[in-house]
């Protein structure tokens, strides 16, 4: 099972990822499948068989999510990006017979995208390991600054604050990212000097796409 009218972009945090799918759905008229695209299935999920992702949905105290040790927390998200691969495949099957393209900000493994992706289109984009502990809570998205809130409210916030920069150390760890870099795909390397429009060509030339 290949998709052929797909375009995988996966690789870490910060890199660009979903900035590039919506730009390449907007250029080529195609479907943008942005970062967890997949929440849409969210509410129809079984906890017995998706207890990563249904973790968060039913979760009833957001402190409990702040307080697991590294080891919890980084076991809790390979879970969940198991069962988001799930999800996507569904998802893409369902997509498979749009006549458009469709640019995705995935979660599928690099060794699930060898079986179902072309090699021509899967993209690598990497960001500095550290740039996601560091930039954390930079962006202003409600999701991290509802998670910095909760922190801020912990008996001892700063305590607090360093248990979570260790759960997002281990899973941006140097090991993850080379698994990446040595993917056998394409990568592209974040690079704060290169504006978006130029990362665009690049990306559209590594997937075949450049007029």
């Amino acid at each position: 099972m290949v998709f052929d009218n797909v375009y995988f972009i996966n690789g870490t945090a910060y890199a660009g990822k979903s900035t590039m799918v919506q730009r390449l759905a907007e250029k080529y008229d195609g479907l943008a499948c942005g970062e967890n695209y997949h929440d849409r299935l969210l509410p129809q999920l079984s906890k017995a068989e998706f207890p990563g992702l249904t973790y968060t949905r039913d979760l009833e105290d957001w402190h409990d999510f702040i307080r697991r040790t590294p080891d919890e927390y980084e076991a809790w998200v390979d879970r969940t990006s198991k069962e988001c691969e799930i999800l996507e495949l569904r998802i893409l099957e369902e997509l498979r017979a749009e006549k458009k393209p469709v640019f995705v900000d995935t979660n599928i493994s690099i060794e699930t995208l060898k079986t179902v992706a072309r090699h021509d289109h899967v993209l690598i984009m990497l960001a500095d390991p550290q740039v996601s502990v560091r930039r954390f809570f930079e962006r202003p998205d409600r999701e991290k600054q509802f998670l910095y809130r909760l922190i801020l409210e912990e008996p001892d916030p700063e305590r607090a604050l360093e248990n979570f920069r260790q759960c997002l150390t281990r899973i941006n760890s140097q090991e993850r990212y080379d698994c990446f870099l040595h993917s056998g795909f394409q990568v592209l390397l974040r690079d704060e000097n290169r504006s978006v429009e130029q990362t665009l060509a690049i990306v559209e030339k590594a997937f075949g796409l450049a007029r």
